[in-house]
């Protein structure tokens, strides 16, 4: 009788905790961030981490009675195996409701069918090659794309007194699609490229390239490669080799010069260098004011914010206005529904979420490295309002 009693209670426990199991699984959205947060591109994942404790610092922990728990892990940036393992992890056994992350481009190639098979939605947070989106119904972005940066930027810069160019970018699909694009832009707008080349990825000597660029005599040098140690190095050689005393421009996409501590790396060397990007800390916006002042009260120990940091910030935004809008019962399909089309405030200005692509439409900044009272600041000098994404 007392061993049929102990089953009974037994039985009784164990329903007891997977109900609770259950109940508190049911009052948990979790977002599962596959990222580089070790490893040469950790300059692209541990922003990520910025952007999503300064969101939910200013924000809270909940919402639509909700809890948000954000579940991380590490893929080193260029390993598509680890993505995708990361991501069969998540979605099996944590249980994940959102994936977000993806430093780059490979990687969210790597985890678009995984996401499609489980209907789990994916939102990029970095990886930039035009058209991913296009690899999973469930897959959104809140970076950018390369045509956002580079088609316009080459059209800016055939209308501005770049008549020849020198192209160099990182030997990749990324940097071979900033190359085609950047092109297309500025032949179209009657310049002429005078050379080109393609580095290793995780460069770590330009040298040998210099020569050849200061050889042709281009009126600029295009340059691309992935996060911020690359252009440190471009940088340093492009101005220590005296390309810039020869009259020679240097033209980047916007972490070729990130606010500090790429800027403190390079010190004068940067300045005048011309670059594209969605964000500038100089922005002067309401949004990015709070937004600055967040971000300096939750982390007061780390460098300044990145584009890479609001596009954290701005996935969370989505995140949450999602789960409100379906009062807390986050589902795939309805929430790639719900993100489509959404708009939204952001430090960067506004910007939206294409319905057709669910690409991000938003404004492109033209930015000069000017020394702004004793202090090196990408300063806006153009804007390049509502951008599609190609």
């Amino acid at each position: 009788m007392k061993i049929i009693k102990l089953a009974t209670i037994s039985m009784t426990v164990g329903v007891a905790m997977l109900t609770m199991n259950a109940a508190s699984a049911q009052d948990t959205i979790k977002v599962g961030v596959i990222a580089a947060l070790t490893g040469p591109f950790a300059n692209i994942g541990k922003p990520f981490e910025d952007g999503i404790k300064t969101y939910m610092q200013q924000y809270g922990s909940t919402v639509a009675g909700k809890k948000i728990e954000i579940i991380y892990r590490d893929d080193g940036g260029s390993n598509a195996d680890l993505s995708k393992r990361a991501a069969q992890e998540l979605i099996s056994r944590d249980k994940v409701q959102f994936l977000v992350g993806f430093s780059l481009t490979p990687s969210a190639l790597a985890v678009a069918p995984i996401a499609t098979k489980a209907k789990i939605p994916m939102i990029v947070m970095n990886a930039v090659t035009t058209g991913i989106t296009s690899k999973s119904p469930y897959m959104l972005r809140t970076s950018m794309t390369m045509h956002q940066m580079t088609e316009p930027f080459g059209t800016w810069s055939g209308q501005n007194k770049v008549g020849k160019v020198y192209t160099l970018v990182s030997d990749y699909s990324t940097g071979h699609d900033a190359e085609a694009k950047f092109v297309k832009g500025f032949t179209a707008a009657g310049g002429k490229v005078v050379g080109s080349a393609r580095s290793p990825l995780a460069n770590p000597d330009y040298s040998p390239f210099i020569q050849r660029i200061k050889d042709e005599k281009p009126d600029a040098l295009f340059f691309f490669a992935p996060g911020s140690e690359d252009g440190t190095a471009l940088l340093k050689a492009f101005s220590d080799k005296g390309l810039d005393k020869a009259g020679i421009k240097f033209l980047g996409v916007g972490d070729m010069t990130s606010d500090s501590p790429t800027l403190e790396a390079l010190g004068d060397r940067a300045l005048g260098a011309i670059t594209v990007l969605n964000y500038s800390t100089a922005l002067d916006n309401p949004a990015n004011k709070a937004f600055l002042a967040a971000y300096a009260a939750a982390l007061p120990n780390r460098p300044p914010p990145t584009f890479v940091t609001v596009a954290a910030y701005d996935t969370m935004a989505m995140i949450y206005e999602t789960a409100r809008k379906l009062k807390g019962d986050v589902n795939g399909d309805a929430a790639v529904k719900v993100m489509s089309g959404m708009k939204l405030d952001s430090p960067r200005g506004p910007i939206s979420i294409d319905p057709a692509t669910r690409d991000i439409v938003q404004n492109m900044y033209i930015r000069e490295v000017r020394k702004v009272n004793g202090k090196l600041q990408n300063q806006p000098i153009g804007t390049l309002k509502d951008v599609p994404p190609q």
